[in-house]
């Protein structure tokens, strides 16, 4: 799963590799006190065999004496796996010594083969006592006299202390790093979000844009910020500067095509009746297309300019309030919810879609005609959207007698009308298609709950979701 969040992301890899970094520490710092634990636990039991061959000779009658003090009482006391033993070597006999925590019972020796001597005549090993003991052991062999007699001397310590003590050791060590892990986490995560905060800024004043509340990123963003944002505010000056210019190229090409095309309506008139009302028709029909036309381009120059915002109610309502007025026998309702609701279009742009097709709604009405403006759901967001985008549905309904699936298909195409007894050039539909499309939405043509015509457009609205 992709994160998309820039924040999430660098808490995550930090979060990872501070984890794997606490427990690579940890147990390389555990295994290296093992080590030292193990070689000072050795060393331990080097001393105490040295301190038992000082302590030990051959006395008068040829026995061997000596009563080693090594200061531990773990020594003295039973089954501890501290114990100490010196027997006689070769044709020497006599009774050996051992310490009074080893008594009667007896220490497993390995062969030689299993556990040789090093160059310093000693070797070490483990063994299981008769206790049960898992216990280390120091043994070396020396000569006691001058006539050559020899003994073999073993030290054994019990290999839990160890094991105690490296348990105790990396149990501490443990919950420091834990605790200095999640100390480090917290501030690491204080630091990115600290870090970050200018570009929550920067996503704030975009926000105020695209809701139509700034016209430029304003703020005090740091350098690393700073040229991104003079960036976005140079594109959209320069997006503002080309919808200007088309605005105006517009305006000068439909103030020059439109004396020709009224001069030509007005010769119309006074032709034969036959020449006249064919020149009218093709003159309104061209005055319908060069409008059309110049709508496509003047819409072209201006797409997904984010500054382009419209609240709905308030051009609704104008719009409605101009139709009660020429429609003084039709009853209209207008419906927008929520109250705020606002539309990334050209007031204009929106004002032309929905007053075609509350004209057309008036033309055919029996009595009543319905505005609605509402937030669309997931169900019907355009083929060509994105996810992330807001969107607004818009539907005007009357009663009259509606059309059937293939009468919408004929109406839908540029110039086709299919009451020639009502006025109009048979544009309207096809503009609202062209107008919508050019901003990414649609419209939808079906039979509403009131047996007639239900216009209904999907388009953009404003959201202050931009993350």
């Amino acid at each position: 799963m992709r994160i998309k969040s820039l924040t999430a992301r660098v808490l995550l890899l930090t979060t990872v590799w501070s984890t794997v970094a606490l427990v690579v520490i940890g147990l390389l710092i555990s295994t290296l006190y093992r080590k030292s634990a193990e070689r000072g636990f050795q060393d331990l039991l080097r001393a105490q065999l040295y301190n038992v061959i000082n302590s030990v000779t051959i006395g008068d009658q040829g026995a061997l004496s000596g009563s080693p003090q090594l200061g531990d009482l773990r020594f003295a006391q039973p089954k501890t796996g501290w114990y100490w033993v010196v027997e006689p070597l070769g044709t020497y006999t006599t009774a050996p010594l051992v310490s009074p925590s080893l008594g009667s019972a007896l220490i497993p020796v390995p062969s030689v083969v299993e556990a040789p001597f090093d160059k310093n005549y000693e070797r070490y090993y483990q063994v299981t006592d008769a206790s049960g003991n898992r216990v280390q052991v120091a043994e070396t062999e020396v000569v006691l006299d001058t006539d050559g007699r020899a003994a073999r001397v073993r030290v054994t310590g019990n290999v839990d202390v160890v094991e105690d003590d490296v348990r105790t050791f990396s149990h501490s060590l443990y919950l420091a790093l834990a605790g200095f892990g999640v100390g480090s986490l917290i501030v690491n995560a204080l630091a990115i979000l600290y870090g970050l905060k200018p570009l929550d800024k920067a996503r704030a004043a975009l926000e105020r844009i695209r809701a139509g509340e700034s016209e430029q990123l304003k703020g005090d963003f740091p350098r690393e910020i700073l040229p991104l944002a003079n960036e976005v505010n140079a594109l959209i000056d320069s997006n503002r500067r080309i919808v200007e210019r088309a605005r105006m190229q517009v305006g000068n090409l439909a103030h020059s095509l439109k004396t020709p095309i009224a001069v030509l309506l007005n010769e119309a008139r006074v032709l034969e009746k036959s020449h006249g009302e064919l020149v009218r028709s093709q003159a309104e029909s061209m005055q319908g297309q060069v409008q059309s036309y110049l709508n496509r381009a003047r819409i072209a120059a201006q797409r997904e300019s984010v500054l382009a915002r419209t609240d709905a109610e308030p051009a609704l309502e104008r719009l409605v309030r101009v139709m009660r007025r020429l429609n003084v026998d039709t009853e209209f309702d207008l419906v927008v919810s929520p109250p705020h609701l606002a539309v990334a279009m050209e007031q204009q742009d929106l004002e032309e879609t929905v007053g075609n097709l509350l004209e057309n709604a008036a033309r055919f009405a029996k009595s009543k005609v319905r505005l609605s403006a509402v937030e669309a759901g997931e169900d019907v967001r355009g083929a060509e959207a994105s996810a992330r985008r807001h969107w607004v549905e818009l539907a005007v309904e009357d009663d009259g007698p509606g059309l059937e699936p293939d009468q919408i298909r004929e109406a839908l195409k540029r110039g086709r009308r299919l009451d020639e007894s009502k006025p109009g050039t048979g544009l309207g539909l096809s503009i609202v298609t062209e107008i919508s499309s050019e901003y990414q939405g649609r419209l939808e043509l079906s039979r509403g709950e009131w047996g007639g015509l239900k216009a209904k457009l999907i388009l953009p609205g404003i959201t202050k979701d931009v993350a």
